[in-house]
């Protein structure tokens, strides 16, 4: 029987992209930005040194250079709010917006959320502008027409066409990752414009190329127009978006790692550690637990539990469900306010602070590699120098078996057996090397 054949056609009556283009285009706008800093000092300037030039030049202005660079962006409401990247605009010191009358107008940052690239600008003067519609970008489906429209390499009001090649794409950038992938043309200057579907809405902000020439090869990725819309309407209210924050390390859950920790599925996310004084020590989360369902919600990947914690208002109180000891367990937890990527975060690891050892546990892998019977345990991978522990003989690839006569099968044992050490208290460790087992004891340090 012959497989039935599906005629390809355009989505609108007639075979031209223009009405959905026509719609659109007025929202869209040329971005110019200027960024200015201080040249470095010449050769002939780094020999003499500016001391010469003080004494027989006086005192000289500091030069300063300017780099302009173009991108796009699309107005969102009438008022002149528009979208572009955070790449585009966020080092500029003088930004224009040129709209699609080519009239210049001066543009002020309202906001930058680097960690989904996105940036929003509010331009000044000459409003009511044409706004474009942001459309329900989780509708939109693989195989869909879009057009993209911007400013590659400056040339205005440029429109590509392309489908829908992917969605939720990961580049490697971090969490919060969550990509449109299309094969519509996107090149440098149209980083900011707008992806549009078949109605005339906004889908996507254009983001990045996947290129070794710098130019289209058909791969582009943009924001999805509902995270933008998130993004976009936090910014504009308080200038900065807030995302929850649970304050774990965490590490995907291979089947080997399932396995050693009695899941019969490779499903949930481990966590590797825990952040001091955060919501999940709080509420009584520990390294080696797994968690399982987060807010009655599944969660199978370090993804998942990514997004759904980004998307959960701090202050809120959600169940969390973890697997630990062979055994699942539900908590509380209050969600945090993710903080600022200059703070910097303390390892909940007290064990490793107090005893200067750097410890992880024991995978059937790494069993196989350490030629060990079982998984029982947890294995040295880092000596502090010049620490107590260091000087009583310890070693990375050691696995500790005993603390205090206490069994140390997992980590959260550790954990349990280091939890109340405090300085000058003394530990005795039962260690197994090789194929020999030893004692070694030691005093504890300042942590």
């Amino acid at each position: 029987m012959q497989a039935r054949v599906i005629p390809a056609a355009l989505p609108v009556p007639s075979g031209s992209f223009a009405q959905v283009a026509e719609t659109v285009a007025p929202a869209v706008i040329n971005i110019n930005t200027v960024t200015r800093g201080a040249l470095g000092r010449t050769p002939i300037e780094e020999f003499f040194g500016e001391e010469f030039f003080r004494r027989f030049f006086g005192e000289v202005p500091e030069r300063e250079q300017q780099q302009r660079s173009l991108g796009s962006g699309v107005i969102v409401d009438p008022s002149g709010i528009a979208l572009t990247n955070a790449h585009v605009v966020e080092r500029a010191t003088d930004i224009e917006a040129v709209t699609a009358d080519g009239k210049k107008h001066k543009a002020k940052l309202i906001g930058v959320d680097r960690r989904t690239d996105l940036a929003v600008l509010r331009l000044q003067g000459g409003g009511p502008y044409p706004a474009a519609s942001l459309g329900d970008s989780d509708k939109i489906k693989v195989g869909d027409w879009v057009l993209a429209i911007g400013s590659p390499f400056g040339l205005q009001q440029t429109v590509t066409a392309g489908i829908i090649s992917a969605k939720g794409r990961s580049l490697g950038g971090g969490p919060f990752d969550d990509f449109l992938q299309t094969d519509a043309a996107i090149n440098p200057g149209n980083s900011g414009g707008p992806l549009v579907n078949m109605s005339g809405e906004v889908v996507g902000i254009n983001s990045a190329i996947l290129s070794r020439s710098g130019g289209n090869v058909g791969i582009g990725f943009s924001i999805p127009a509902n995270m933008a819309r998130r993004i976009y309407t936090e910014l504009v209210a308080k200038g900065k978006v807030t995302r929850g924050w649970l304050g774990v390390s965490i590490q995907p859950l291979t089947p080997e790692l399932a396995t050693s920790f009695g899941l019969r599925e490779a499903k949930g996310v481990l966590i590797s550690d825990v952040v001091q004084d955060s919501p999940a020590e709080k509420a009584g989360i520990a390294a080696g637990d797994i968690i399982t369902n987060f807010d009655t919600k599944k969660v199978d990947n370090p993804q998942d539990l990514q997004k759904v914690v980004a998307l959960t208002p701090p202050g809120k109180g959600v169940p969390v469900t973890v697997w630990r000891d062979k055994t699942h367990k539900t908590m509380e937890i209050k969600i945090g306010d993710t903080p600022d990527d200059t703070v910097a975060l303390k390892s909940n690891n007290r064990g490793k602070n107090m005893l200067g050892l750097e410890l992880r546990p024991i995978t059937p892998e790494v069993a196989r590699q350490l030629n060990l019977r079982g998984t029982e345990g947890v294995v040295v991978v880092r000596v502090e120098e010049d620490g107590a522990a260091a000087e009583a003989g310890l070693q990375r690839g050691d696995v500790i078996r005993e603390v205090n006569r206490q069994r140390v099968r997992s980590m959260q044992d550790f954990e349990r057996a280091t939890r109340d050490l405090k300085e000058g208290d003394r530990v005795t460790l039962l260690l197994q090397r090789g194929s020999q087992a030893l004692y070694v004891a030691f005093t504890v340090a300042r942590g």
